[in-house]
């Protein structure tokens, strides 16, 4: 199976894997699903990172496929979907990695209750 991951699943991935519940560990553990890692959560790091809302040492890019996750580029089609999203999550990441998993078709894992309001498949 091919999952997104939300931005604090692949933080949480790299520094706290315990906050993850077992189920949702055991999916990224297993060989057979391929895990990706959303250049929106790169841009979300970057930015946060910035303005000194989080204190990284790393680039999360490289460290992302050394940890073994796939990168996920942003589509067009992606973006175009935005528009016509409701406002049930404000956080424009959270939104474009939602507009990703819908055009995806890829489900994506999160422990925001708001995805799940959205046509995508949450694990």
């Amino acid at each position: 199976m091919n999952i997104i991951i939300d931005t604090h699943i692949f933080l949480w991935a790299l520094s706290e894997p315990e906050r993850i519940n077992v189920a949702k560990r055991e999916a990224l553990e297993d060989l057979s699903n391929m895990i990706y890692v959303s250049a929106v959560s790169i841009a979300e790091i970057m930015i946060k990172a910035s303005v000194g809302k989080l204190n990284i040492d790393f680039n999360p890019a490289d460290l992302a496929t050394e940890s073994g996750f796939a990168l996920l580029d942003f589509s067009v089609e992606a973006a175009l979907l935005l528009k016509d999203m409701p406002f049930y999550h404000k956080d424009p990441f959270d939104r474009m990695l939602i507009a990703q998993s819908i055009t995806d078709k890829f489900p994506i894992m999160t422990e925001d209750p708001k995805i799940a309001l959205y046509d995508c498949r949450v694990i």
